[in-house]
This record gives structure tokens, sequence and C-alpha cells, in this order.
């Protein structure tokens, strides 16, 4: 059965934005402001990775206007290189997403466990409330995935709605930061900006699922590159603005230091009290990611089963929620099952940024072989075609080989197992595709 175009440009868009703004901008501005040292260093940082990132987007706007497909992020390297390659970047992406998403939902659930279970110990509670929540999420998205758009678009407007209070506290009176003399950057001030692009691109990333929804809005040639262009251009201006909130109420050594940034800039202005508040919208602002990430990552799994390296199974659609109901439960227990072997946000970071970084690129050089073939066979119409090209794009693969240097650099176990697990692909690509070519009637 195949997938029908029932998303709109709203709703890829919020989809977009939801798989960007994570926790990510809650969490790593501490990191980030650590690693760069001084305020010059941090902003510039930020800047550059809103550039970069936008530059991969809209290469990524033209990919996905140029190939949309369900499941695109796996198709494309099928598409363009090799369905080896393609199954070797996306085997692990699969897995780290899960990590992730994990990862994001037990910090979400920090945040509101101490409301409903303050005699409890906390990791139990944690994993109650995790589960709960990601159980309830998949039930939602059983329904269907109108469904579960609906369900994101609300979260979404609710975790937009925290950064702009967030904001918007700068515009409120509020007691001076306490700003204390910053040293001097120890070490090279190109490394400590260096530093800051593993957690900035964790932060800005996310944006390429959008490609997993070729087949799920219609003239996908307009709406992609729209709702691309839209939500990154949503996510950049909340970000560069919740930085300099940050900074501006906090102070950048307050920043440094700070355990709870929502919490903290709330109470400022609000006071203690405010907590609950936010802690609860803060949990709220959570399930909005690990919504995208089950609306998302089956899509995967859908162009798994096409190309016969996953059962047929996983790409059945009910005909009338437009589900995958066994990619979606598969990918849900998958979740389930890191909540109870998740490592540090630290390392599940530099894992999938290594992941990530890999994909990336090989996403983004796409472009170059789309536009050859273009000009071979003729272009096609109606097709968003990117500005500056090729130097946006060679700028963002640039960046990117930056942070996959960087892990190899700082975190050389990281890497070793990384690559090793990227190419144990390609022995696991020749086995299940013959064991599945065999087992698996026609899709």
């Amino acid at each position: 059965m195949a997938i029908k175009p029932r998303l709109n440009t709203f709703d890829l868009t919020m989809l977009m934005t939801s798989m960007v703004i994570g926790t990510g901008i809650f969490r790593t501005p501490v990191e980030i402001a650590q690693k760069a040292q001084v305020p010059s260093i941090f902003f510039a940082a930020w800047i550059a990775g809103a550039v970069i990132s936008l530059f991969g987007a809209l290469t990524l706007a033209e990919v996905g206007s140029r190939y949309p497909a369900a499941g695109g992020f796996y198709k494309i390297f099928s598409h363009c290189y090799h369905p080896a390659f393609a199954f070797m970047v996306n085997w692990i992406s699969i897995i780290a997403n899960a990590g992730s998403s994990a990862s994001v939902a037990m910090m979400g659930a920090g945040y509101i466990c101490p409301l409903l279970f303050p005699d409890m110990e906390p990791v139990l509670a944690t994993r109650i409330t995790t589960i709960s929540a990601v159980l309830a999420l998949y039930g939602i998205n059983l329904l269907g995935i109108k469904m579960g758009a609906r369900t994101l678009n609300v979260l979404m407007v609710i975790k937009i709605g925290m950064l702009v209070l967030l904001i918007s506290i700068v515009f409120l009176p509020h007691p001076q930061a306490r700003e204390a003399m910053l040293p001097a950057v120890s070490g090279s001030p190109l490394q400590a900006f260096w530093l800051c692009f593993v957690p900035i691109f964790f932060t800005y990333g996310g944006y390429h699922q959008t490609m997993n929804f070729g087949n799920d809005v219609p003239d996908a040639h307009r709406t992609m590159p729209h709702s691309i262009f839209l939500g990154m251009g949503l996510v950049l201006v909340l970000y560069l603005a919740v930085n300099y909130a940050y900074v501006s109420v906090l102070g950048f050594e307050g920043l440094q230091n700070s355990p709870a940034l929502a919490a903290e800039m709330v109470a400022v202005i609000f006071g203690e009290s405010a907590a609950r508040v936010v802690s609860v919208v803060m949990f709220l602002a959570v399930l909005a990611y690990v919504n995208a990430s089950l609306l998302s990552n089956p899509r995967v799994y859908y162009a798994m089963a096409e190309e016969h390296v996953l059962p047929a199974v996983f790409a059945k659609v009910n005909h009338r929620t437009q589900t995958q109901e066994v990619a979606l439960t598969v990918y849900t227990a998958l979740i389930i099952v890191f909540l109870f072997s998740i490592s540090s946000f630290q390392q599940i970071l530099n894992y999938v940024m290594f992941f990530d970084s890999i994909g990336l690129i090989a996403a983004c050089a796409a472009v170059f072989i789309l536009r050859r073939r273009a000009r071979i066979q003729g272009e096609p119409g109606g097709i968003y075609k990117m500005k500056l090209y090729p130097w946006m794009t060679l700028i963002f693969i640039a960046g990117y080989a930056l942070v996959n240097i960087s892990v190899m650099y700082f975190e050389p176990e990281i890497a070793v197992i990384g690559f090793l697990l990227f190419l144990i692909g390609l022995p696991l690509y020749y086995l299940l595709r013959k064991l599945f070519v065999r087992l698996s009637p026609p899709l």
C-alpha cells in the first residue's frame, strides 16, 4: 500500500522545526559557553553554525525537490551512490536516532518527575515517566500520521512559546547580570571556536529528516523547499535571540555555570514558584522532539524494506491511517530498550554527530550528482534550485568535516567504534539483502 500525501506546508514546517528544536537549546548553550570561554567566540560560533546549517538545509531542499521519496534520506544514497552505502549510513543512524530520542525523553522526564513522584527513587521515577510518555505518543501515532502531525503542531506551539517567553525576558525589568572579569582564552581562540562545533551542530541538526516525507506531501517539489526554508529561518531567529537572552539575563559566567537554563531565566522575573510551570512546559517541549522522531524514522524502515534489506512487512501501510504500524512499533521498542541502557548525554552527542557528519556530507554532495545527471538527461521542471551553487554546499561540507575531525581528534575511541560499526554495515547489507530478497514477496 503506497503512502498518500496527507501533510501540508504548515505540517511539514512544524515537523522540521520540531526535529531541530529538541532540548538542545535548553542544555547545550552551557557547554558551548564553557568551550568558547569568552562571549565573542560564543556568539561567533552560534552565527557560524546558523549560516552553515542554513546552507545545508537549502542544499537538501534542492536534493529533496529533485528526488522526493518516502524515506528520502535513505533513498538518496541508494539513488546517487549505491544501495550498500545507503544501508551503511542509515542502519547506524536509526539506532543513533533512537538513542538520541531516549536521551532527550529522559532529560524531559527529569523536569516533571519531582512534581509527579516527589518521594520515589529518581531513576525509577524517570523511567516510569519516560516510558509512559513514549507509549502515549506511540498510541497517538498509531491513530494516523495526521493525528501525529496535529499533536506535533500543538506541542511545537508550546515549545516555541517557551522560547519566546525566554527571549521576552530581555525586554522586562530584571536585575543586572553579575559580570565578572572573564579570563583570557586558554589555548588557541581558533581551537576554542572549533570545539564549539559538535554541540552547536547537534543543536541545529535534524532538518535532514524532512527528506523522509517526500511521499507524504502534495507537490513535494515546491512544498519541501518552502517548508525547509521557513522552518530553518524560524529556528535560526529563535536560537540566536534566546542565546542573546541567556547572556543578557544570566551573564556569561552565569550561563557557563547554569544547571537549568529555562528555570533560572524564568526565576529571574517570576520567582522560584514559576519553576513548576517551567517544568511542565519543558516536559511538553521534549515530547515534540520524540513525537517528530516517531513520525520520521519509520519512513526510513519503509525505504529499507523497498530495498529488500528489511522484511516487506516494514513497508506495509495502514490504508486508513497511513501509518506504518510494524515499523512504528519496532522503532518505539528500540527507544524503550535504550531507556534501560542509556549512557551519558555527551557520549550520545559524539556518536550521533560522528554518524550525522558522514551522512550529511554525503547527502549534500548528492546535489552535484543530481545536477550532473540533469545536464545529461534534461532538467526537470518545477524543482527548487539553490542560489550560490556550489559555494553554499562546499562551505557546509567543510563545516561538517571539521565536526568529524573534532570527534576523531578529541574522542578517538568513539570515532574508532563508530567507524567500525559503519564498515560492518557493508557485509550486513549483503547478508540481509540475500535473506530478504528470497523471503519477501513483491511490494
